[in-house]
């Protein structure tokens, strides 16, 4: 199967969205993002994703930050790539106001905050590895992920750092055969009561 890579762009709103809360559900009741809109309604959870990807204030899932894989002109897959020195945590509450948040969205972060790491700004952020339904295991990722850390590499970077949650065994395996390793495990009691998962695990790769 032929897989291209493109930048992503403002058009491609409604495919982000998808794949961002598919990264986010990852089989929990409560995601993060039901957590920060404040809402069990699927379809306005999507729309505000979609919002956040192409808000005027720049933050993590803006769509400048995504590549996009694609199989005979399908969208089959995503992946995010951020500076945190930009994509700070001020810009994305910023972002979320922008789009109609309303001011109690800082406390409802909190939960993320509370099982934090200490980031290097100089670090490479991943984010939102998926694959579309139907195109498991056929080489999107790997291919998305060759082709970020080229880019990567081209723009100076030499580590780029990824957060998976404690027990998500695949997506850990995955991460480590692309050639990340386990920095540190955090977990959060707060994260534990709220999606059900222990905390996370912050990974990273040098290139």
């Amino acid at each position: 199967m032929s897989i291209k890579i493109r930048k992503a762009t403002a058009e491609d709103a409604e495919f982000l969205a998808q794949m961002m809360l598919q990264s986010s559900r990852a089989g929990k009741k409560v995601c993060v993002y039901d957590l920060i809109f404040d809402t069990k309604d699927q379809n306005e959870t999507l729309k505000k994703l979609a919002a956040l990807s192409t808000s005027k204030v720049a933050n993590h899932c803006h769509y400048n930050n995504f590549l996009i894989a694609e199989s005979n002109g399908q969208s089959v897959g995503t992946l995010c790539s951020y500076e945190p020195r930009i994509a700070t945590r001020q810009a994305f509450l910023d972002a979320l106001i922008e789009i109609g948040c309303d001011e109690k969205v800082s406390e409802r972060l909190e939960v993320l905050y509370d099982c934090d790491f200490k980031l290097n700004n100089r670090t490479l952020m991943f984010d939102f590895m998926e694959e579309a339904e139907g195109f498991i295991d056929v080489g999107v990722l790997k291919t998305l992920m060759q082709k970020s850390l080229l880019t990567a590499r081209l723009k100076g970077y030499r580590i780029g750092q990824t957060l998976v949650e404690i027990g998500s065994l695949d997506t850990l395996l995955f991460y480590k055969k692309l050639g990340f390793r386990v920095v540190e495990e955090k977990e959060c009691e707060l994260y534990k009561e709220t999606f059900g998962r222990l905390g996370l695990v912050l990974l990273e790769i040098d290139f």
